[in-house]
C-alpha cells in the first residue's frame, strides 16, 4: 500500500516566494514600497518578517507547469510520476549516472523514523512500481536491477513476480560479514551484453556496497551507451563525511571520483525541529528549500547547485 502525505506545488525565483496548490497559486513579491495591486482574483496579506506583496490568481486544473513549478508530491503515486519525468528528461539530456533519493516512511519522514529493514522493503516495492512506469515493455529484459546482496534477490523475486526485469546483487554474504567484509563479486561477470539500464537499489547497509557500485559503473557503464540509476542509496552519508576517510578511504574517495559524475534527478530530504523544512529537487529544476505553512509549502531559497545538508540546516532554514 502506498503511503500518502499532503503536498502542494511550490516555486520560486530570486526575491520571490510562490505558494501553489492544484487549484490556485499565490505569488508573493518582495517589495517594501509597493502598494498591493490586484491582477486577477482575490488579494490577501499574510504575516511575514518581510513587507511582501501577495497576488492571487486562479489557474485551471491541469494547466501546464514549468520545471520550476514542479509540485511537492501529494503521495507516492505523484512522487513516482515526477521521478519518472525527471529521469526521462535527464536521459534525453544524455545523463548517464543518476540518483533518486526520497524517504520511504512517509513524505515528511527523516532517516531513522522507520526501522532499516522496513525502509529497504519499502524501497524495493517502490523500485518495482517505478520501473513499471519508466521502462518500456520492449526494454524490460534489458534492464538489470541490483540489490545489495544475494539474499535480497530471493525476496525481490516475490515483489517482482510476473515481471521480466533481470534481478541481480552487488555482494554475497560470507562468514566475515560481521567484520565489514563481503565475498568479492566481479561485476563484469554479472553484466550481459544486452543490458542497457542498471538500477541499483539502496546500497547503503554495508560500506562495501557503494564501492562495488563504483566498480560496476567503471567496468560496465562508463564509455558505453548504458545508463545507471542509484535508487535511495543514502549518498548524503558519504557527501557529509559521516564515514571518516581515515577508516574508510575507498568510501571517502567516492566524493572525488563517482559522486561528481552523478546527476541527482529527484531528491527529497526533510529537516525536523523548530527550523524544519525540506530540500527538494526535480530535474531539470533548481534545488529548493521549502517550508510548510498550514497545508501548503513555500520556497524560502533556491540555487542551481546542491547545498550541503549542514548549510540548509544551520544557515538557510534559520534565516528564512
Amino acid at each position: 500500500m502506498l503511503l500518502s502525505n499532503p503536498g502542494f506545488a511550490v516555486s520560486s525565483t530570486p526575491h520571490r516566494m510562490v505558494f501553489q496548490s492544484r487549484s490556485h497559486w499565490t505569488e508573493a513579491e518582495a517589495n517594501a514600497n509597493a502598494v498591493i495591486k490586484g491582477k486577477i482574483g482575490l488579494h490577501q496579506i499574510v504575516g511575514s518578517r518581510r513587507n511582501l506583496k501577495f497576488i492571487s490568481r486562479s489557474v485551471s486544473e491541469g494547466e501546464a507547469l514549468t520545471e520550476y513549478d514542479t509540485p511537492f508530491p501529494n503521495d507516492y503515486i505523484d512522487l513516482l510520476k515526477q521521478a519518472k519525468r525527471a529521469t526521462e528528461l535527464a536521459l534525453k539530456d544524455g545523463k548517464q549516472l543518476m540518483e533518486i533519493e526520497f524517504p520511504t516512511a512517509g513524505l515528511g519522514s527523516v532517516p531513522g523514523d522507520c526501522e532499516g529493514g522496513n525502509e529497504m522493503t519499502g524501497s524495493m516495492q517502490l523500485i518495482r512500481e517505478f520501473c513499471d512506469i519508466l521502462v518500456a515493455p520492449e526494454k524490460v529484459t534489458r534492464t538489470r536491477i541490483f540489490f545489495p546482496e544475494a539474499n535480497e534477490v530471493k525476496f525481490a523475486r516475490q515483489v517482482f513476480e510476473g515481471a521480466s526485469f533481470k534481478l541481480d546483487y552487488l555482494t554475497k554474504p560470507s562468514f566475515f560479514e560481521d567484520f565489514g567484509f563481503g565475498e568479492k563479486v566481479k561485476m563484469a561477470d554479472r553484466v550481459k551484453p544486452e543490458d542497457e539500464l542498471f538500477l541499483v537499489g539502496y546500497p547503503y547497509f554495508n560500506v562495501n556496497e557503494m564501492i562495488v557500485v563504483e566498480e560496476l559503473y567503471k567496468e560496465a557503464v562508463m564509455n558505453t551507451n548504458r545508463k545507471m540509476i542509484i535508487f535511495n542509496g543514502e549518498l548524503d552519508c558519504i557527501r557529509s563525511g559521516y564515514y571518516p576517510s581515515f577508516f574508510y578511504p575507498k568510501l571517502a574517495a567516492l566524493t572525488k571520483s563517482l559522486l561528481p559524475m552523478m546527476e541527482t534527478v529527484y531528491y527529497i530530504h526533510n529537516f525536523k525541529g523548530r527550523n524544519g523544512g525540506t530540500l527538494f529537487r526535480c530535474y531539470p529544476g533548481p534545488w529548493r528549500v521549502l517550508r510548510r505553512m498550514g497545508n501548503k509549502y513555500f520556497c524560502v531559497h533556491q540555487q542551481e547547485k546542491m547545498p550541503s545538508l549542514k548549510e540548509v540546516a544551520l544557515d538557510i532554514l534559520p534565516a528564512a
